[in-house]
């Protein structure tokens, strides 16, 4: 466990030896989401570093703190707290979040590489400057509907996530069962709060502080996430950055292309 700034104890797992690479989880799961990444990049010989957020998985539930201010400040906990250098970091979804404030905030402190998978930088929101961007109104309707009843919003939320029934998408129903486990063990306050917190903070600002070579990773099916106001956005504003575009892949293809995804994470890294 790391102790953050306002005492939140997070749980680290702290896998294998060498240069470090930090794994951070998408909404509404924790650090075992990355299990298809985080094992072979270890067997690969790198430290591979996965946490759960605040208020998600096994780390502490606070009622306060969902915010992209604190939870870079976690981030830079766990990276001092750990003495990490050298390192690279990875943000999938909502964790793309932490990686960009991160860079701006803490001025990218021991950050060697940085990537972007399937992640909501720079702006999720639809508005006059950003018309590709998501209706403010289904920020709404996923917030009513974790308060009405999130265990079997969160089923739903999940057959979207793995793109259920599309060619470049699916899983298996244990997969899905597994999601929904690592959901549910979530604090509510948290999972709600965190959707204004991903769907509403704007992170244009901090693509200038990306001074790292940068992976930016994203499935053209993506109906969670949509491609255009967010990973390719956030490839054009971040100075050499990297784009691959999986054709057709939705949100979660850390399981539904999983191998894909490693392979390109660990070019990268080694490149």
């Amino acid at each position: 466990m790391i102790e953050a700034a306002d005492g939140t104890r997070l749980h680290v797992k702290d896998w294998g030896e060498g240069r470090p690479v930090v794994l951070i989880h998408g909404w509404p799961l924790n650090a075992d989401s990355w299990e298809y990444q985080a094992l072979p990049l270890a067997r690969a010989g790198f430290r591979v570093v996965a946490y759960d957020r605040r208020g998600f998985g096994r780390s502490e539930q606070p009622f306060t703190g969902y915010d992209y201010d604190t939870m870079a400040d976690d981030l830079a906990a766990v990276i001092d707290g750990l003495s990490l250098r050298d390192a690279a970091i990875f943000g999938f979804s909502m964790g793309g979040g932490e990686v960009a404030r991160y860079m701006s905030r803490h001025d990218g402190k021991g950050v060697r590489q940085a990537g972007l998978i399937s992640s909501v930088v720079p702006y999720m929101k639809k508005s006059h400057d950003n018309p590709d961007g998501v209706d403010p109104s289904v920020f709404e309707q996923m917030k009513e509907g974790l308060q009405k009843d999130r265990p079997g919003f969160l089923q739903d939320f999940f057959k979207g996530f793995y793109g259920m029934g599309t060619d470049a998408g699916g899983v298996s129903d244990g997969i899905l069962k597994w999601s929904w486990m690592m959901a549910m063990m979530a604090s509510p306050k948290a999972t709600i709060d965190c959707v204004d917190a991903f769907g509403t903070t704007e992170f244009r600002p901090d693509l200038a502080a990306f001074d790292v070579p940068t992976l930016v990773v994203h499935g053209t099916g993506d109906q969670t996430v949509p491609i255009d106001p967010s990973g390719r956005a956030a490839a054009q504003g971040i100075a050499g950055a990297e784009l691959r575009e999986y054709d057709g892949a939705p949100h979660g293809l850390t399981a539904t292309h999983a191998e894909q995804l490693t392979d390109d994470m660990l070019r990268f890294l080694r490149g």
